[in-house]
């Protein structure tokens, strides 16, 4: 996979994206992720990107033309080898971004993020996007943080970065359920002990314990994911009983 990302601060990105699975994971040749600073499309001598918005009001806007040139650049240098893809802006008014949204965008061979600082956008840069997307309902000083987090969770479902492609597939919200606990040795730590069905070696247990606990989990601390969870009925039955536990206890 392709990843650019066009932003006035491409240091940012250096230390978190350069490292770990994500560095390994360029090292290795599965993701090919490039830094654009479009101050330096800029035709402004002063180099200006941003410029007060029509109608007065509080703040500076990114002008269009910077980020327009350095699309058509990354455009021009991209287009023998990868397709155009998602463009991304990361804009706090966009679609939240989620597990199954880094899935879907994990689907694409060429991802753009722009991200944006300052009060916000010239509109007209929007006609550049396909997606507008955000992290939740707050606002940051700039899109490149949203803009790393998004790239983490997308490639760890690229295949080659993680090595098992199981991994990702048993995390949190994969498949609406929040993960089941784990342990490792040993198997007594301070006489905090691991459950026995954890090293019985009967497979069929730890599987029914797994998804049990993850049922537990989710109702406990996530019960909106209930809602929309694509449930078995194996599941439902445990959930009911899982309900019918709590009310016990209660």
């Amino acid at each position: 996979m392709r990843i650019d990302i066009l932003s006035l601060f491409p240091g940012m990105f250096n230390a978190t994206l350069g490292q770990s699975i994500v560095g390994r994971a360029q090292a290795d040749g599965f993701l090919d992720i490039k830094v654009t600073d479009f101050r330096h499309f800029t035709t402004d001598k002063h180099n200006h990107v941003d410029d007060a918005p029509f109608g007065g009001g509080a703040g500076m806007l990114l002008q269009a033309q910077p980020i327009f040139d350095a699309m058509a650049a990354i455009e021009a240098e991209t287009k023998d080898q990868y397709p155009k893809g998602r463009v991304i802006l990361l804009d706090p008014a966009g679609r939240r971004f989620d597990q199954a949204y880094a899935r879907e965008l994990a689907q694409e061979e060429h991802l753009t993020f722009i991200c944006g600082h300052y009060e916000g956008y010239d509109e007209r840069i929007r006609t550049l996007v396909t997606d507008e997307a955000s992290l939740g309902d707050y606002v940051l000083t700039g899109g490149e943080l949203a803009a790393m987090v998004m790239i983490d969770a997308t490639a760890r479902f690229v295949p080659g970065v993680l090595g098992n492609m199981a991994s990702p597939m048993g995390d949190s919200f994969s498949n609406g359920l929040l993960e089941y606990p784990q342990y490792t040795r040993p198997a007594d730590f301070r006489g905090m002990k691991v459950p026995e069905v954890l090293t019985s070696g009967n497979h069929q247990k730890i599987r029914e314990w797994r998804m049990r606990e993850s049922l537990r989990r989710t109702l406990e601390r996530r019960p909106d994911l209930l809602e929309t969870a694509p449930l078995t009925p194996e599941q439902r039955i445990m959930l009911q009983d899982l309900r019918l536990e709590e009310a016990g206890d209660q």
